[in-house]
């Protein structure tokens, strides 16, 4: 390869790295997009097995409410009319979810919203300004409600008592006094037809990706390909954790394939007992039909964080946003670098807001105005 063959190096294949590799290549703009698995995609990706695309990496359900976001997806895949409406699973008692007035009626036998508000008032503990998730969720529904389908769960996801943690996690959890279970309050939702690597695939056609591929172990070298460098990795590793390094939980997928047509019938069923190790169960047929004799499932277990493992959630407190910052005004010294996504940003993103926030990234490069609101 000569110098500055290309207009920008993409270091990772995720959702990010994708859209700003479309977008320049509409702009007639060159990327090479590197990746350090094996397959591309990142997270998204998604492997179709006996007839069924398998989320590898844990659901991804496309929601979003920005009409231009929508438009844009719908460029590289038609979307089927999924709704995500998930069950909960307490020590074998199956509940609606998220929190509406039939989980209400399952639990107390309430028949309307003014039955559930009345009720909901004399089990609500009082807080004035909540200050973590425990007394944020007991401030709403209570005790009963807080232990059947917030407390074990959220334990075992972020192995810490909720009580140290932020209430910004709960508060994305809606609580509805109608009938309403789909988990998303936006606009358009679904799954893209033929899974993400077939939109994905679509978005980055004639966009080279190289694979099993790592930028930092030859940095130099990849730096001299192009003008203007995407990193979407780990910013603490970037930056050789000068600052330290930044916590993260990760997951691990037990995938099985089972004899049988149905499994659960349900695309997610959460089990929040303490008692039981995995956080959920996928059946990934049920998230676009899919017509097999057998079905697959996936246990999610969470995991602490190492080099053995991928970082999936950031755990935004005090001290890692702290370290995050350092790293942030580090980055923004350097205009041959552009740092976005989930890792590169610490920070939890919906596909959505991912979106978004390339094509944001974008724009500004070539002072472009009217960002996209996400």
């Amino acid at each position: 390869m000569k110098n500055k063959k290309y207009d920008f190096l993409i270091v990772g294949s995720g959702l990010f790295g994708c859209v700003f590799a479309n977008l320049a290549k509409q702009n007639n703009q060159t990327s090479l997009i590197i990746e350090k698995r094996n397959h591309p995609f990142g997270n998204c990706y998604t492997e179709n097995i006996k007839n069924i695309n398998v989320h590898k990496y844990g659901p991804h359900i496309f929601h979003t409410s920005n009409e231009n976001i929508w438009q844009f997806v719908n460029q590289f895949a038609k979307f089927n009319n999924y709704v995500n409406r998930t069950k909960v699973n307490y020590n074998n008692q199956i509940y609606s979810f998220p929190i509406n007035l039939f989980t209400l009626h399952q639990l107390w036998g309430v028949t309307n919203p003014n039955e559930a508000k009345e009720k909901l008032g004399t089990v609500k503990i009082k807080c004035d300004n909540p200050s973590n998730l425990e007394e944020w969720i007991l401030s709403q529904v209570g005790q009963e409600i807080y232990e059947k389908f917030i407390y074990g769960y959220t334990k075992k996801q972020w192995n810490i008592e909720p009580k140290y943690l932020p209430s910004s996690i709960i508060k994305r959890l809606p609580i509805r006094l109608n009938f309403d279970d789909n988990y998303f309050n936006d606009t358009y939702q679904g799954i893209p037809i033929g899974g993400y690597t077939n939109l994905l695939s679509n978005m980055t056609d004639s966009i080279e990706i190289v694979l099993n591929t790592d930028y930092l172990k030859n940095r130099e070298y990849w730096d001299n390909q192009a003008k203007t460098i995407i990193y979407t990795g780990p910013i603490d590793e970037f930056y050789n954790y000068e600052f330290g390094k930044l916590n993260y939980r990760s997951l691990r997928f037990d995938h099985k394939i089972l004899n049988t047509l149905d499994f659960q019938g349900n695309a997610i069923i959460n089990y929040t007992s303490e008692s039981i190790p995995f956080t959920r169960i996928v059946e990934h047929k049920h998230f676009d039909n899919a017509k097999s004799d057998v079905t697959i499932v996936t246990e999610e277990y969470p995991e602490s964080f190492d080099i053995h493992n991928e970082p999936f959630y950031p755990i935004n407190n005090i001290t890692n946003n702290r370290i995050y910052q350092k790293y942030h005004n580090l980055s923004v010294l350097n205009n041959k670098f552009i740092f976005g996504g989930r890792l590169a940003q610490y920070k939890y993103f919906d596909m959505h807001q991912i979106i978004g926030s390339a094509i944001n990234k974008y724009k500004a490069i070539h002072n472009e105005s009217n960002d996209i609101k996400n």
